[in-house]
């Protein structure tokens, strides 16, 4: 299989926009670098008494529309490019979904499976001590990612709150509902990826009752099984995958069983009535809609010709390769790009933010309502420079983002 850099993809991505668009080359090269980074060593003094040295950094790739918004993940193959890539992209998914905020992203190199609590705990604080003076509501909000988590986050703004002297819950965001946090968290990249497909079901006429495939199974998978009856009216979830194994039963799983089934076991594989296949032959489902949300360039040249989803609805980060994505195109199958179709996150995170600012917040209704129409409205947005542009989606995504940030960097006058 062919490696990719991911952030020599984002690069390429902005480039191919910016060309659309006609923008001068001084605005091409402040959009596909980062504004700033980052890089600093985190010590920890490990269970054992010995201490350890974690890498780390805080990438601010863009502020022209406000406050750079990203997540912090703990991960052993944490590198400065895709950092660099994620940041572009939380660019990117911002601006599509019109949010006034900028992108950003953070990293530790770590293993968190071989780390105690404890030390979680002492990297998560020592991480917000090294970036303390450039994050903030009106600077820098970091969320969880990759192995951090809402608890990751009570530890983090604790320890910003305690070297600030201030009360700053809006500091960080999906943080517990207790201090700070908002309903519709949890659920809100899922939701809001499931409400693009949604549109795209009615704009194209196919079906989202029949069958529908989901490749990976972590949080945004789990809540997309769960939600796609409740926002689409139905379906048949007949194949499913995580990193252990895949499984598929022509009948359909029952969605709420095979969550229970995944979270008391910590896979999918031996579900009840299931028969094991291949990660691959997830993918190539003969399904209506299929989501990949597990790994970065799932979908590549190599299977590309053989999906036979209507829909592709991108809940993870980079699933398709920039060749895979115009032998989709070609090939009409409806991509719905990870910028947007999982912007429902950053999204929420954002009325999170809000909330906190005024210490006044919303009920769950709400939140899903105010979600619902910031997606569809995105999402009709980049169906019109689809049309505009005759382009695949994820460039014509590209456009909408890179038109935004391009004018609010031409406003203030930096190009």
């Amino acid at each position: 299989m062919k490696s990719y850099n991911s952030f020599d993809v984002t690069q390429q991505q902005v480039r191919e926009a910016a060309r659309l668009l006609n923008l001068d080359e001084a605005t091409i090269e402040l959009l596909v670098w980062p504004q700033k980074e980052f890089k600093f060593t985190i010590p920890v003094r490990m269970d054992d008494g010995s201490v350890k040295i974690f890498h780390a950094w805080r990438i601010q790739h863009n502020y022209a529309r406000g406050p750079a918004k990203g997540g912090i993940r703990f991960h052993p193959d944490e590198t400065v490019d895709t950092i660099r890539a994620l940041a572009g992209w939380m660019t990117w998914k911002t601006a599509v979904v019109d949010l006034p905020l900028g992108g950003g992203k953070g990293g530790v190199k770590c293993d968190p499976k071989k780390m105690s609590e404890r030390e979680l705990e002492q990297l998560a604080r020592g991480y917000v001590r090294a970036v303390a003076e450039h994050i903030g509501i009106d600077r820098d909000v970091p969320a969880p990612d990759v192995y951090t988590n809402p608890q990751t986050m009570a530890w983090m703004m604790d320890e910003y709150e305690t070297i600030s002297h201030h009360h700053q819950p809006g500091v960080l965001t999906d943080k517990p509902l207790q201090i700070g946090g908002t309903e519709g968290r949890r659920d809100a990249t899922a939701r809001g990826g499931v409400t693009t497909v949604r549109e795209a079901c009615n704009i194209l006429g196919v079906d989202p009752t029949k069958n529908f495939a989901i490749q990976g199974f972590g949080n945004a998978g789990q809540r997309a099984a769960l939600l796609h009856e409740e926002i689409l009216g139905g379906g048949k979830l007949v194949a499913v995958s995580d990193s252990r194994g895949a499984i598929f039963n022509a009948d359909g799983f029952n969605p709420k069983e095979l969550v229970t089934y995944k979270l008391t076991t910590g896979s999918v594989v031996g579900f009840p009535g299931s028969r094991a296949i291949s990660h691959e032959e997830v993918l190539e489902a003969n399904v209506e809609i299929l989501y990949p949300a597990a790994l970065e360039n799932s979908i590549d040249e190599k299977n590309a010709p053989r999906i036979k989803a209507k829909i592709v609805c991108e809940l993870s980060n980079g699933p398709t390769t920039p060749e895979a994505d115009l032998i989709l195109y070609k090939k009409n199958i409806h991509v719905i790009p990870d910028i947007l179709a999982s912007a429902g996150g950053v999204t929420v995170s954002y009325f999170e933010m809000v909330q906190d600012s005024y210490s006044y917040f919303w009920e769950e209704s709400v939140v899903h309502h105010r979600l619902d129409q910031k997606l569809t409205k995105a999402y009709h947005r980049v169906q019109e420079a689809i049309r505009e542009k005759k382009v695949h989606p994820r460039l014509a995504a590209m456009v909408v983002g890179v038109a935004r940030v391009a004018e609010a960097c031409k406003l203030r006058g930096w190009v």
